[in-house]
């Protein structure tokens, strides 16, 4: 019997702290690990109540496309999507509040704060012939580029992939830019000519865009593959060479930073060796304008506002997410809406990283040029299966 009087007990205590400090110092501190955290109430996802959510039911629907057959939770999610109305926005809100459930997604500190960019789908100028003004190609995927998905090989190595071109019985790697800008690419269709090599580089990153004919009609242009060379985004490399404040840099600094000095755009330029090749996707709206979104990597069409890039090994594509962020502008206006991960991005890798896609026009390029905001991110889950009576 210990007492709690008296030098019995004294010892007995000065024993069991000695044991705790022990164990304290064996034991490392708990760190919350990064990705999709644990459920949590709608009352936490900030803003939630202040979204058009039937705005978004198309978004999803468009998803449905693919994930439908994929198991059954999915097929009650989308049979039941597909009765809600579009016009009804309280209806779709107790839609996503019985079928999901949100998950705030934290980074490597293990806080959830992450960045938002933007990206648009622009319009371009170009030809079916080259000519002395039209003199820019815009590359099919070249017919001796290969890639290897390596977890057909390897299943640990899942999601990884590598690309590179034959050289007898070796891969080796495919030119980078510099490589590919140096010569005529002997195994790649030119699908269109462009009227400004700067309108290649930048519809590269965006991934998609209109090219505007001088026959008066108007295609579209969608991402299909790229050189298997990692991305550099040059606004890194102006800030590292003392061209520009990181604060500064944005698409439009960039750009006016490459056309005032032209003798040293191609060297600025060539310091990304990712090179992106295009496939024509169906003929574009006679409207240049129209609302109807390029192609994503999910394979859906993107909807203005309602679609998201992010990095696929974090979010599942498909998904409904919860953005929360601002918007670029002189008020800092808070942007929180409901959209669904539709797409990717050379540069949308991390787990509290995403890229809007703000459509086509001169609101998405600015919206799109000037995004570089913090926020935060909720992955919306489907619930445990639901049985139907």
């Amino acid at each position: 019997m210990i007492f709690r009087n008296g030098p019995n007990y004294f010892l007995y205590t000065l024993c069991i702290s000695g044991i705790l400090l022990c164990l304290s110092a064996c034991v490392s501190p708990s760190k919350t690990s990064p990705g999709i955290g644990p459920a949590i109430s709608w009352q936490k996802v900030p803003g939630w109540s202040q979204d058009k959510h039937a705005d978004s039911i198309p978004g999803l629907l468009a998803s449905c496309e693919k994930l439908h057959s994929q198991s059954n939770e999915w097929g009650q999610i989308c049979s039941a999507a597909n009765k809600t109305p579009l016009d009804d926005h309280l209806s779709a809100k107790v839609f996503y509040e019985y079928w999901f459930s949100p998950h705030i997604i934290l980074n490597e500190q293990g806080n959830a704060e992450g960045l938002f960019t933007g990206y648009y789908e622009p319009l371009l100028n170009g030809s079916r012939k080259q000519s002395a003004r039209y003199s820019t190609p815009a590359y099919a995927k070249p017919s001796n580029l290969i890639r290897v998905e390596l977890a057909n090989i390897y299943p640990e190595l899942s999601g990884l992939r590598i690309r590179g071109q034959l050289d007898g019985d070796r891969l080796i790697p495919f030119p980078d830019r510099q490589g590919i800008n140096s010569a005529r690419l002997p195994n790649a269709e030119v699908l269109v000519w462009l009227d400004d090599p700067l309108d290649l580089f930048f519809l590269q990153i965006q991934g998609s865009g209109r090219v505007a004919l001088d026959d008066g009609t108007t295609i579209r242009l969608g991402y299909a593959d790229q050189n298997g060379h990692p991305y550099h985004a040059i606004g890194r490399e102006l800030v590292e060479r003392g061209e520009m404040e990181i604060d500064q840099v944005s698409m439009f600094r960039i750009r006016d930073w490459l056309e005032l000095n032209p003798e040293r755009a191609d060297t600025i330029l060539n310091t990304n060796p990712s090179y992106v090749f295009f496939v024509e996707r169906e003929a574009a709206p006679d409207n240049p304008y129209s609302a109807t979104g390029p192609i994503g990597s999910l394979n859906v069409s993107l909807s203005p506002e309602r679609s998201l890039a992010v990095d696929p090994d974090v979010i599942k594509l498909g998904l409904p997410v919860w953005v929360d962020t601002y918007l670029p502008t002189e008020e800092q206006e808070t942007y929180q809406r409901l959209m669904h991960a539709q797409d990717t991005g050379g540069a949308i890798k991390g787990y509290v990283r995403a890229d809007v896609f703000f459509g086509t026009g001169e609101r998405a390029k600015q919206l799109a040029g000037s995004m570089k905001q913090p926020g935060r991110l909720y992955v919306l889950q489907p619930k445990p299966i639901k049985k139907i009576n």
